[in-house]
């Protein structure tokens, strides 16, 4: 995705490891956004760090210098408590820099190029942290990789050099060389430092910038630099016995080029910061100091500068296996504004959103705001939708799941939707609902997780992993009808959920919604097939029972002839006394039910049905009527523009911007008082999954009209394309944009029973998508008259392949061999085999 101009206005690219923090690098190529230090920090600088290059001639005499960033496009007249004072000197605008670069963003990868008539070359930076599916060790380094390559296009040799400053961002700083580059300590605790490393021959440091009088304000360092910089000197080290604040270092490496060659160099910046605590809700010891835990990175490294070396030994692989998933990605017959979107919901897993623990499990808030994280504890019902982690790093997903159910499953059965950390804590304080009562389970929450535990399962093939939670699925599941169920979701044991049912809009809906019935439909469906495997026969018939009678109630009684509703009688209040929510549910004006969906066409009625469709198992709606409310759907809540669209909620989107609204009222439908919570709002991640129901049933332009919207509102200009913003930023939720690339290419594995299927949903020749399992990952391809899978890395164990496009098949080859097979029923089957190469069909 090429941004330029004022599209890169926005732009904050998230440096970093899984759960390691991150640094932002910006459309012009400055750096933002510096969080490392176990929090976020929103629109933070780290003083001058910055990339700098110049062209040496044969006679030592500098031909021209400059700041390697693009003119800055965005805070003239200052930020936050310094508007006013001017651009931000961190901007590096008030010195030479290249007059025009452009952003190419495929992530993990950032690929800038920098324009200026009076620099003799052409100049590149690249930067990156590895993102290698399966492998989410090597994807968790603290660290960020850059490359600079430089072009002579000039009629002369000329010695290039690229030369990286870092600031030491710790008030007590302490600066040390080493024979590639530079460590930065906290003076106050050594264990907290950076490393600054280049793996190039050609190099030279300075571990300290001149000082000279009150540095941090009069800038008499900068200045010191710059003049030696264009005056043609090489980077000298400083001996500063004193400790000082905010010290800054820099690191540089050169090359000589011949008229038309073209090099490059390479740069490492590595962080440790070991020791996290909870800081927003803080555990005490005895003795009044914080309980801590040690971020999982400093469990592998111990310290910034073994970490920055373990990326100059392993540059190539890293690299490598990144590139190699960013080609197949991005080369992938996805529509553009799917890849853009996708690269958005990556990019969470690199955002201070999320966390690894010490034992390398995976933790997340929903999302973060400037300097702390928004809405703690894997959110169930926001993190139902991160379609991310369970294709690329299925071992953080199921330690996901190990820990909800072992730490967060009370003993009636209920769940607690935000697991607090340390998670042995039993205070959930803030797991409370709004007017401050006790906390109280989400039934899309608890219900997600059985669905959940469905698909780690099938997309594993780990049966025994089953079996051990098994106990507690049907605990969790049970809990719907059991007595001890005080929100009474489904009281009578007839299969429809009635009670008052938290959910995801942070209020409680009463009476039957499709959409919170499609979930514990979903549960019933998955835990009954799981029941079935482990030979559990009274759970199985009762789970075929409760589905078969809920399953009939939503086809018979929700569905309005267009789409799916809420049946509820708004003017009982004796149902929301029941509950004791009368108090904030009860509309006196009006003597109804407040907070409701009623009649309204809710964008996210068949999100069950999503789920459904990605982990393989039957319709838990009947399929003709889905069909018809996903187009009704688009047709009453896709808004093509906001500009006559009344909104009191928050505003993602705005003027003339495009999106999918939460609900509408269509003629003719009955609307509460006060409807459902967040009704007129816009937001990503359920557009998302919204979208690729819309694929999934045919309807691939409006999918694509859907998306393209979303993605005209991150484009850069107005928002940060890296950034999907709900209630906070990097949230969670844009990881169901993932989903595009399964549901379009109608991918569902099932290891269980060594399964592939594949059905895309596009008529469109050659189509090309990816594929993930727990044991490999690949490409699909599909011609007129041939299939291919190829593996890339990893292996599948297979022995049927689902085709049921196919109408005839004339012969197989696994891994160059030719096999023989039976095709049948769309289904080519075969004895098993461990797949490593090639997969290759050839139909008719």
């Amino acid at each position: 995705m090429i941004y330029k101009d004022n599209y890169l206005k926005e732009i904050s690219f998230p440096l970093g490891g899984i759960g390691s923090g991150s640094i932002g690098l910006t459309g012009n190529g400055t750096f933002l956004d510096w969080e490392i230090f176990n929090r976020p920090s929103k629109n933070s600088n780290n003083q001058l760090s910055h990339f700098a290059v110049r062209a040496i001639g044969s006679d030592n005499d500098v031909v021209d210098a400059r700041v390697l960033c693009g003119d800055c496009v965005r805070n003239y007249s200052g930020t936050n408590d310094y508007f006013g004072h001017g651009m931000s000197v961190s901007s590096m605008n008030g010195f030479p820099h290249f007059e025009k670069n452009t952003f190419n963003g495929e992530f993990p990868f950032a690929e800038l190029e920098f324009y200026d008539k009076k620099f003799p070359g052409n100049v590149k930076l690249t930067a990156f942290n590895p993102l290698i599916p399966l492998d989410s060790k090597n994807s968790s380094i603290p660290a960020a990789f850059f490359e600079v390559e430089f072009e002579n296009i000039s009629d002369s040799t000329l010695k290039y050099e690229a030369v990286f400053s870092v600031a030491n961002p710790f008030r007590s700083s302490i600066n040390e060389a080493s024979s590639n580059g530079v460590i930065m300590y906290d003076a106050t605790n050594k264990n907290n430092n950076l490393s600054v490393l280049t793996p190039c021959e050609n190099s030279h440091i300075t571990d300290y910038w001149y000082r000279g009088w009150a540095c941090s304000f009069y800038k008499d360092n900068i200045r010191k630099f710059w003049d030696d910089f264009v005056s043609g000197k090489e980077l000298v080290c400083r001996n500063y016995e004193n400790k000082s604040s905010y010290d800054v270092c820099s690191v540089s490496a050169d090359i000589t080029l011949s008229p038309g060659e073209k090099n490059s160099v390479k740069f490492i910046l590595s962080w440790s910061i070991p020791e996290n605590y909870n800081y927003w809700f803080p555990l005490k010891k005895e003795d009044g100091s914080d309980v801590t835990w040690k971020n999982y990175y400093a469990t592998i490294f111990s310290d910034s500068k073994e970490s920055a070396e373990y990326c100059i030994k392993n540059w190539d692989y890293l690299y490598l296996e990144s590139e190699k998933f960013r080609k197949a990605l991005y080369s992938c017959t996805l529509p553009e504004s799917f890849k853009s979107a996708i690269q958005t919901g990556l990019s969470v897993l690199k955002s201070p959103t999320v966390l690894r623990l010490e034992d390398g499990s995976l933790y997340g808030f929903e999302g973060v705001s400037v300097t702390k994280g928004s809405c703690e504890g894997l959110c169930q019902h926001v993190w139902n939708y991160a379609y991310v982690c369970c294709y690329l790093f299925p071992d953080l997903e199921m330690g996901i799941r190990d820990n909800e159910f072992k730490y967060g499953v009370l003993e009636t059965g209920e769940t607690v939707f935000r697991l607090p950390l340390p998670f042995y804590r039993k205070e959930f304080v803030n797991l409370f609902t709004n007017d401050g009562s006790k906390f109280i389970p989400c039934v899309d929450g608890q219900m997600g997780d059985i669905i959940k535990a469905y698909r780690e399962w099938k997309f594993s093939g780990d049966s025994e992993w089953l079996k051990n939670h098994w106990k507690t699925i049907k605990k969790v599941l049970d809990f719907a009808f059991s007595p001890e169920n005080q929100q009474c979701w489904d009281e009578n044991g007839d299969g429809v959920l009635e009670g008052s049912q938290h959910h995801t809009l942070d209020i409680e809906i009463f009476g039957t919604s499709a959409w919170l019935e499609g979930f514990y439909l979903a549960a019933l469906k998955c835990a009954a097939e799981m029941a079935e495997f482990l030979g559990d026969n009274t759970a199985f018939e009762k789970y075929v029972k409760l589905f078969k009678k809920g399953y009939e109630y939503t086809k018979n009684e929700l569905f309005n002839g267009e789409y799916f509703i809420q049946k509820v009688d708004l003017k009982n209040k004796e149902i929301s006394d029941k509950f004791g929510r009368s108090n904030i549910f009860w509309n006196v004006e009006n003597a109804e039910i407040a907070y409701q969906i009623l009649d309204g066409c809710f964008i996210d009625q068949l999100c069950a049905q999503w789920h459904s469709i990605l982990c393989g198992f039957e319709n838990v709606f009947d399929n003709e009527q889905a069909k018809k409310a996903v187009l009704s759907i688009y047709k009453n809540n896709y808004k093509a523009s906001m500009r006559d669209f009344v909104n009191p909620w928050r505003l993602f989107a705005v003027n003339d911007e495009g999106g999918t609204v939460m609900c509408t009222y269509p003629e003719g439908a009955k609307k509460p008082a006060v409807p459902i919570a967040y009704c007129e709002e816009v937001m990503s991640g359920f557009e998302y999954s919204f979208a690729a129901l819309l694929v999934h049933y045919g309807y691939l332009d409006e999918a694509i009209n859907v998306v393209s919207s979303v993605r005209e509102r991150y484009n850069g200009q107005n928002r940060n394309p890296y950034n999907d913003i709900e209630c906070g930023n990097n949230y969670a939720r844009s990881m169901a944009a993932f989903s595009l690339i399964p549901i379009l290419s109608g991918f569902v594995p099932d290891l269980t029973e060594c399964k592939l299927r594949f059905e895309p949903k596009v008529n469109k020749y050659p189509f090309k998508s990816v594929w993930f399992t727990n044991t490999g990952w690949g490409e699909f391809e599909l011609n007129q008259d041939e299939i291919i899978i190829n593996v890339k890395n990893g292996y599948v164990d297979i022995k049927t392949l689902e085709i049921p496009f196919a109408n005839d098949v004339k012969s197989l080859k696994v891994n160059n061999e030719t096999y023989d097979y039976v095709f049948q029923n769309g289904a080519v089957s075969f004895d098993k085999v461990r797949l490593c190469d090639k997969l290759i069909v050839s139909m008719n």
